[in-house]
């Protein structure tokens, strides 16, 4: 069990290790989301194809699953976006409000009923960016993009827990993977139309280094495990360590500006960012918490009984 934990803790870690290969790849956002996404369709095709796993869907499902594709893109976009507009921490704060985007859109397009004490963490996480934005005024963009980009992961986030009651999780991501990479391609053909600058589609051999790093590594590998894991850890576990992922980007990065890695200068913050940083965060560690204890003294619906009876 031990090992299981210290596993999923190096899987959060690759998750916060990607702002920094956002910073480190050199290609514009768009041209690095689409590259993440070829190589990480590539990978998961592969991996089904070891698995002896059947891929083929229906056609109307797997229309819905390359729309759900072309959010994720639109999210990684955004983040890689944030990351290029502001410091990495500005960006990994901003993304951290994912549990309050996902308290206000599951009661919405679930038909969930609002929790109390997920309106007071919202407001908690509200201070916190508050602080945040009064502490790095100068990168208030780059944060409204990560916030943004925070939308977009929970948004589709939520549509997929929907769509995983029907399709296994690696076969998921693959047609998710697959509906980003084409929809990126069609904006690159079509983006020179409308005046806008040709695709950048060069990469140097240290971006293909990060890239594959990136898609192999931090994405194929982490969710093909990550899925593994979940098998023998508990979901509270499992989202309580997920949680964590801005806080080990934050150390990350301001360990390269330790370093004194280029790019990275922006991570000279103040203590009102931190301040900020660190009410956010804990909005976002409490709630599991509250959601466990909310599921332990009330009777629970027949979904969530097969569930605890799993764990």
């Amino acid at each position: 069990m031990l090992k299981d934990y210290l596993r999923l803790h190096f899987i959060v870690f690759l998750w916060g290790f990607t702002a920094i290969l956002g910073k480190l790849i050199s290609l514009p956002p768009v041209e690095l989301v689409f590259y993440r996404t070829l190589i990480a369709s590539v990978g998961l095709a592969g991996l089904l194809k070891m698995r002896n796993m059947p891929w083929r869907v229906p056609t109307g499902q797997a229309v819905r699953l390359i729309g759900v594709g072309a959010l994720v893109a639109a999210h990684w976009i955004t983040f890689f976006l944030a990351a290029r507009l502001s410091s990495v921490s500005v960006c990994l704060a901003g993304m951290a409000t994912l549990a309050l985007w996902t308290s206000i859109l599951e009661p919405l397009l679930l038909r969930k009923r609002f929790q109390p004490y997920e309106i007071l963490l919202g407001l908690l996480a509200m201070v916190g960016l508050y602080l945040v934005s009064q502490a790095e005024f100068d990168q208030l963009l780059g944060l409204g993009v990560a916030i943004l980009s925070a939308g977009l992961s929970a948004l589709f986030s939520v549509l997929n827990a929907r769509l995983i009651k029907d399709h296994p999780p690696l076969r998921l991501t693959l047609y998710e993977m697959g509906g980003a990479c084409v929809s990126i391609m069609v904006f690159l053909i079509a983006r020179p139309a409308f005046g806008g600058a040709l695709p950048s589609l060069n990469p140097t051999p240290a971006d293909w280094l990060w890239l594959v790093l990136l898609a192999g590594v931090c994405t194929v590998y982490a969710f093909s495990t990550s899925v593994e894991l979940m098998k023998r850890l508990s979901a509270f576990a499992v989202n309580l360590t997920i949680n964590l992922e801005p806080v080990y980007g934050i150390v990350l990065a301001v360990l390269m500006y330790w370093l004194g890695a280029p790019g990275f200068g922006q991570e000279k913050l103040s203590g009102g960012f931190y301040l900020g940083t660190f009410v956010i965060l804990l909005s976002v560690l409490i709630h599991p918490l509250l959601n466990q204890w909310q599921l332990r003294r009330r009777r629970p619906t027949a979904d969530e009984a097969v569930s605890l009876v799993e764990r």
